[in-house]
């Protein structure tokens, strides 16, 4: 690996684990935030057991947190407010957390699947949907592969397209190695939860895998998304400016308001602020999902 190549890997870990050890919607469970689930437990779907919390009543949203991560690591934060009035619905996808990995590869289409599975498992007709980065992609192709399943979609920070990402970004994907993420609250917390805690760096691995494959679910498939689509994201989060206007076209967006009438869906974009430190956003996350 090169100097520079090195230096850029480096700085994002070091990014990523400054940014998780100070957040401590990172850094805690949503049980231990003052908020325990009312129902958890497992779904058995397509050969897993997918792991789920449910927490209050109300109208479903499910929440897809982003790779590597847990409920509590992603959404600790978001959960007790969010809860107050809608039934929140909490998955822990193939490999992380609770959910036992097994050797069928990571696919969007799968991962949507054990959605749409889940969903039947807990007698869930509809729900809106909200999912950050890893999580965000697999809400758009639940979307694209079950309409009928979807209400709204609110997507922070990801791509449709594997090109959506920065060169910067997807030269990170390249670089990365088994132990890139070693002795971080990432993997604290998988040793922590995970059915077989001995199986991080096999976990990592495969996934890094998956992170570097040239996925595209497709222009004509995103624009044919019929749900209301809030995309939350950061003018620095990774993800280029030219995807994430074309996403927003491709979705409704980018039209004339005071001449067309405002589309259903909606962008919104952050100042100053990056794809990890999107999340620590809470509070205007939740305005705007309110709102939405």
């Amino acid at each position: 690996m090169n100097q520079k190549k090195q230096y850029t890997k480096n700085s994002f870990l070091a990014l990523v684990v400054f940014l998780i050890s100070i957040n401590p919607g990172f850094a805690q469970q949503a049980q231990n935030a003052g908020k325990k689930p009312t129902v958890s437990g497992y779904a058995p779907v397509n050969g897993l057991q997918i792991y789920y919390e449910i927490y209050g009543e109300g109208d479903p949203v499910i929440l897809l947190h982003g790779a590597y991560m847990t409920i509590g690591l992603n959404w600790a934060q978001i959960i007790p407010e969010l809860s107050e009035t809608r039934k929140v619905i909490a998955l822990e996808m193939q490999g992380h957390g609770r959910t036992a990995d097994t050797d069928r590869p990571f696919s969007y289409a799968s991962l949507a699947d054990d959605v749409a599975g889940v969903m039947e498992h807990l007698d869930i007709e509809k729900a809106d949907i909200l999912g950050y980065s890893f999580g965000g992609t697999i809400a758009l192709q639940l979307a694209i592969q079950n309409p009928e399943r979807v209400n709204k979609l609110i997507i922070i920070s990801t791509t449709f397209k594997f090109d959506g990402w920065m060169p910067e970004a997807r030269q990170v994907f390249a670089t990365m190695e088994p132990d890139f993420l070693d002795n971080t609250p990432l993997q604290t917390e998988y040793k922590n939860i995970a059915p077989n805690p001995e199986h991080w760096h096999p976990f990592v691995e495969k996934f890094i895998t998956f992170d570097k494959e040239n996925y595209n679910l497709g222009e004509e498939n995103i624009r044919s998304i019929k749900s209301p689509t809030l995309l939350i994201m950061g003018d620095n989060d990774g993800v280029s400016m030219e995807h994430k206007a074309e996403m927003y076209k491709l979705l409704g967006g980018c039209v004339f308001g005071d001449m067309a009438g405002i589309p259903e869906s909606h962008l919104a974009i952050f100042p100053g602020t990056g794809h990890v430190s999107l999340m620590m956003k809470t509070k205007e996350i939740l305005d705007l999902v309110k709102q939405f």
